[in-house]
């Protein structure tokens, strides 16, 4: 086997001294993309010229034409490839595009064939380049795990994961070719050929890491959270059937429910459902000539009424059976696969998903003959089945407090639901009585979480402003000669009651409460050369200072320990200035630029009512602590989480299960209720601390329901790719 791209790479056979860093290898591959497409353009226009008596792979004149417009476009084509791979290796970098769905279930309804052409061309051609190269890239994998500092393999972090080619490959020839058969043709010989070259590339730059010394991380089995994996998660029986992206969108845009025109007389109602029943009992022609007349009468007797032929009737009756059946079973089959899904998930608790089974009957009967609950989000049984399930995050385990009592609601609503009609209104009574019982029993949370969502959002204000503040008197401090201690104290707790009483003032006084003034008469208490000759002032100003100073700091809650400390501090520094034989009057610092003003401050009462964590009160060592049963194992990012999130919190050693209640508008702070109903709020970056000293967990950052839907509509690609591999290009 050619080693091209060794050799092009300068690697040798012996180790270097020193690891290369990740952007030295995304360089040295970027370098060699040029090549990759050179290649792939080679390799079509190879596919148009017949070999050893057969036909060439390419014979589509149309596609014969686009490959010769591309070759003449090659220098142009080698250099965008590199553009758009370069963008997708530094552009998508960290996003987790494992779970990211190709296609989500609720966009099924505004897709059209070309849209739908598009993802399914999309997919073939990542399965292409997929199924290439899945030999050599877990090695690869893990080695540029190590490089980004990981102690798993976490390919989806990988820049140099297939997608990336596969995405620069699908927009660099999709610009330049027009012909819509033309390039679907180009696009799946150029994706084999890319895949072919791509799992050469992988080999040698595994080769080339591992010379310079880089290992590959420790590959360990990792639990899913039971949701369907396109790419490798084995067929289920439905998925096996007849659900295909197209009957898919037809399902969900309503295109299955007969809807004959209002302006003609329908005779429907008068025809039996079944035409095969009439053939068998030899029905037919008596039942068209009775029809025939009654429609001539009608014309008879005068009515506009537009009357549709019996013929034509009977084709449309025959439609529209055909149709319903289709329906029927898309309805039956997107049910199952949906439930089936959420048997899969692990983090919905056994009962929970015993309870959603039971369902089945009753969900199957509602959409064959509802087909709201495909197309609308918000119907009525869609909805219960999303606050079902998302609600069920609260608990980690069967004994985790509330459990009982969620659980034995949700079987009291099964079993009405079971006995009823099944219809719409019959989940939307129960979405009321649920609602309310919900509202009553957690009021007193919900005003609590409130009002300390309000609290918080003041301290983010607070300390936005006391930054502004802290800023301005470092300028003012630049040069001046005063105690590190009285510089902390200024630009931190002091620029936050400066802040805290501009919230305050009501009357727009630019400084309430003199505290910006005092200032100045601090600066100056603590300089020996200010006061050498005017000791009289200081004497007399102290009292009034310290007085200020207490009322100011009573305004932020700041402990009476630290303002004791402080006042000690100061009133020592003061009373040996009047001493100016002693050397250490005279020992004074520049202003630090390290302050207590780098830190975020909350209050006590603010603290106590939000359940504030403070990072300095942290233990933030990351060693021994087990996966919590149910979290999702993917790597998450904290500015990422959204309102209604599920989290497993350490606190206190001990994990709870919370959900994300609140996130301040600058998102510096975020608020969790604990299944408990208690608070636990902290700043981003004690948050983000936690989390990379695993003391906290993603449970589930989006809706379960929306996941076991949009696997559904991953199920229909899978099928559509399936039947394209099956069919000749």
């Amino acid at each position: 086997m050619r080693k091209y791209v060794l050799r092009r790479l300068g690697v040798s056979n012996e180790s270097g001294y020193h690891q290369p860093h990740l952007q030295t290898c995304l360089e040295a591959v970027l370098e060699q993309s040029e090549h990759l497409m050179e290649d792939v353009l080679t390799g079509l226009q190879a596919a148009t010229v017949p070999a050893m008596g057969k036909a060439a792979v390419i014979s589509d004149p149309a596609a014969s034409r686009a490959i010769e417009s591309l070759l003449a476009d090659g220098p142009a084509l080698r250099q965008a490839f590199t553009a758009h791979l370069r963008q997708g290796v530094y552009g998508g970098g960290g996003e987790d595009t494992s779970a990211r769905q190709t296609m989500r279930f609720d966009d099924f309804q505004f897709l059209d064939a070309n849209q739908l052409d598009a993802n399914l061309e999309a997919a073939h051609c990542q399965q292409l380049v997929n199924t290439a190269v899945e030999d050599v890239l877990p090695k690869l994998n893990a080695m540029v795990s190590n490089l980004l500092g990981w102690s798993s393999v976490q390919a989806h972090l990988n820049p140099l994961r297939p997608e990336n080619f596969a995405n620069a490959l699908r927009t660099t020839l999709s610009e330049p070719i027009r012909d819509h058969k033309a390039k679907t043709i180009i696009m799946g010989v150029a994706s084999g050929l890319l895949g072919a070259e791509l799992a050469l590339f992988y080999r040698e730059i595994t080769e080339w890491l591992r010379a310079q010394g880089v290992e590959a991380v420790h590959m360990t089995p990792v639990k899913t959270s039971g949701l369907w994996n396109p790419t490798k998660a084995p067929d289920s029986t439905v998925a096996r059937t007849m659900l295909t992206l197209e009957k898919l969108r037809t399902l969900l845009s309503g295109e299955l429910a007969p809807n004959p025109p209002a302006d003609r007389v329908d005779f429907a109602a008068t025809i039996p459902a079944s035409l095969e029943a009439l053939q068998d009992m030899k029905l037919v022609e008596p039942m068209m000539k009775r029809l025939t007349e009654r429609a001539s009468k009608l014309m008879a007797g005068g009515h506009s009424t537009q009357v549709q032929p019996v013929q034509d009737l009977l084709a449309e009756q025959a439609a529209q059976d055909q149709r319903k059946r289709l329906g029927e079973s898309l309805g039956r089959e997107v049910v199952l696969l949906m439930l089936e899904n959420l048997m899969k998930d692990r983090r919905l608790l056994p009962p929970v998903r015993a309870s959603l089974q039971a369902l089945e009957p009753v969900l199957v009967k509602l959409a064959q003959h509802d087909g709201r609950f495909f197309s609308e989000r918000h119907h009525p049984a869609r909805v219960f089945l999303d606050r079902m399930t998302h609600r069920s995050l609260a608990f980690s385990n069967e004994r985790a407090p509330g459990y009982d009592v969620f659980q034995k609601t949700f079987d009291n609503a099964v079993r009405v639901l079971t006995t009823g009609s099944g219809q719409a209104s019959s989940f939307a009574r129960i979405l009321v009585q649920l609602d309310e019982g919900w509202a009553r029993a957690e009021a007193g949370q919900q005003q609590r979480a409130a009002h300390a969502a309000r609290g918080l959002l003041r301290a983010e204000q607070r300390n936005m402003l006391a930054r502004l503040h802290s800023k301005m008197l470092a300028e003012r401090l630049v040069g001046i000669q005063v105690p590190h201690a009285v510089s902390a104290f200024l630009r931190g707790p002091w620029a936050q009651v400066v802040a805290e009483a501009q919230l305050h003032c009501a009357d727009g006084s630019e400084d309430p409460g003199g505290f910006i003034a005092l200032v100045d008469d601090l600066l100056w208490s603590v300089q020996p050369h200010l006061i050498r000759n005017n000791q009289s002032r200081l004497v007399e100003m102290v009292p009034d200072m310290l007085l200020t100073l207490r009322r100011g700091l009573a305004l932020i809650s700041y402990p009476q320990p630290r303002m004791v400390a402080f006042f000690d501090s100061l009133i020592n520094h003061q009373e040996k200035m009047f001493d100016l034989s002693d050397p250490g009057a005279s020992m004074l610092s520049v202003a630090s630029q390290h302050s207590e003003q780098d830190s975020f401050w909350v209050g006590e009462r603010e603290a106590a009512e939000s359940g504030y964590i403070d990072a300095s009160d942290l233990d933030l060592v990351a060693a021994g602590i087990p996966m919590q049963e149910g979290s999702d194992r993917r790597v998450w990012r904290v500015e990422s989480l959204t309102s209604g999130a599920w989290v497993d919190l350490m606190v206190e050693g001990d994990w709870q299960r919370a959900q994300l209640h609140w996130a301040s508008p600058q998102r510096s702070l975020f608020m969790f209720i604990s299944g408990k109903g208690s608070a636990h709020s902290m700043t981003r970056h004690t948050l983000e601390m936690m989390k990379e000293a695993g003391r906290v967990r993603l449970v589930s950052d989006s809706r379960v329901m929306d996941k076991a839907l949009d696997a559904v509509a991953q199920a229909a690609l899978k099928n559509d790719l399936q039947s394209r591999n099956r069919t000749p290009e």
